[in-house]
């Protein structure tokens, strides 16, 4: 499965109940092993002044970083929520930048304290959940073990390592029920503690969060100006190079149709006739070039019209599912039509696809938009291409993009756009925003 995210990310996966436990132990395991890189990355920083230090740390610092991002992503599935990376500064050019300013980055230290918390805290709540449910299968099976031998003696599983006789071993079955029972009751709750743990020092600060935040702030602005620099661009091209190039060669015919009306009215009459098609012409570009910017139907009908419109035009059968109080603001509606409108386009050119689907939701002040289709698959966000197009049109808005599309299909596009109940507006707008 090939899966694009960008902007928020997709929600982590969960762990089924029955594989918690021995994700527990794992984890527990890994604690102990975190503590190998905290003496490693304790050891090198009093190395620096002899120079061995700074080898070690260019090792053991993404090494610290990796196991840290492994965790955050396992211990995601126990929240329900993303543990982002908290990292506020990119890595600077050059070997001695790169290490100066991961050192001075706070989220580098937080790691290597976590490493010692975890390795005492998230070892003890990890191996306790691990072993509630291991000891309970263990009690509620081990009778079951003990079978009788042809000359009437009891053998014993395991070469006699548990000497429990059967009477003493059916008697520990309610051990493990009981014990059982408190993995169900606690279980879960211990990994979630452990992960909650994990949270408030692997997890960005409110100031990361902030830096984080005006750092992403940026580079959509950035991209914004950009992609709005590239459409004025593009209007300039058409007009250029379409309806002005052709209401020129109408005012030429027009010329030579009034001088030669006189002397040559078939002549002129011809001109005139070729000067009335260019005319044509050069409006229905100018109706495309509108559509483009802001298609009418969208201002006329909303974005319900809009889309539905937009299936119609499609050469396979889309199905449309529109449930959205009221209408956004034109801004979102312009950037969700034109968004599956290139999410469409894509499915016609590359996916072979004989169905499509669009659903269109509004829930928890967003605006949640899915786009299906029953081709090939295999659909990926590369620079200058559709699906990188929707992606910076959504990011003007702070909105996200995620793609799922394994070989063989199907691919679905998902795109939320932030857009507050209080925004939506239950009387159709006038006029083109």
């Amino acid at each position: 499965m090939t899966t694009i995210q960008t902007a928020a990310k997709a929600p982590p996966v969960r762990f089924p109940r029955v594989a918690q436990p021995f994700v527990a132990l794992g984890l527990a395991v890994l604690a102990e092993i975190g503590i190998a890189f905290f003496v490693l990355n304790v050891v090198s920083v009093p190395l620096i002044a002899v120079w061995v230090g700074i080898p070690m740390l260019l090792v053991f610092v993404p090494c610290v970083r990796w196991f840290a991002n492994c965790h955050r992503t396992i211990l995601s599935g126990f929240l329900g929520v993303r543990i982002e990376r908290p990292y506020r500064k990119p890595p600077m050019p050059g070997v001695l930048m790169w290490l100066r300013t991961t050192l001075s980055d706070p989220a580098t230290w937080r790691d290597i304290a976590w490493l010692l918390v975890n390795a005492v805290i998230g070892f003890t709540l990890n191996l306790l959940s691990a072993v509630l449910f291991l000891a309970s299968l263990f009690y509620l099976i081990y009778p079951f073990l003990v079978w009788v031998t042809p000359d009437g003696v009891f053998d014993r599983p395991f070469g006699g390592l548990f000497q429990l006789n059967p009477v003493t071993a059916f008697a520990m079955v309610p051990l493990g029920l009981v014990a059982f029972l408190i993995w169900s009751a606690s279980g879960e709750r211990l990994l979630r503690a452990n992960a909650y743990l994990a949270k408030s020092l692997l997890g960005p600060t409110e100031s990361a969060q902030l830096a984080i935040r005006v750092r992403e702030l940026a580079e959509s602005r950035a991209e914004t100006v950009d992609t709005q620099a590239a459409e004025l661009r593009r209007i300039e091209r058409d007009l250029h190079d379409g309806a002005q190039a052709r209401l020129a060669a109408l005012s030429m015919n027009l010329g030579m149709a009034e001088e030669m009306v006189a002397r040559d009215p078939k002549q002129a009459a011809a001109l005139l006739t070729e000067a009335r098609e260019s005319a044509s012409t050069a409006l229905s570009e100018l109706r495309d070039l509108v559509r483009g910017i802001h298609p009418p139907v969208l201002a006329d009908r909303g974005l319900d019209g809009a889309i539905k419109a937009l299936a119609l035009t499609c050469p396979f059968k889309v199905d449309v599912m529109y449930d959205v109080p009221g209408r956004p603001p034109a801004p979102v509606e312009s950037a969700a039509y034109f968004a599956v409108a290139e999410a469409l386009a894509n499915a016609v050119k590359y996916s072979a696809a004989t169905n499509a689907w669009i659903q269109i939701t509004h829930e928890d002040e967003r605006l949640h938009i899915l786009v299906g289709d029953d081709g090939v698959g295999g659909a990926t966000v590369t620079p200058g291409g559709g699906l990188y197009g929707i992606q910076r049109r959504l990011a003007a808005f702070d909105g996200t993009l995620t793609v799922v599309s394994p070989t063989g299909g199907p691919t679905t596009v998902i795109m939320e756009l932030p857009c507050e109940s209080s925004s939506l507006k239950i009387t159709p707008s006038s006029g083109t925003a």
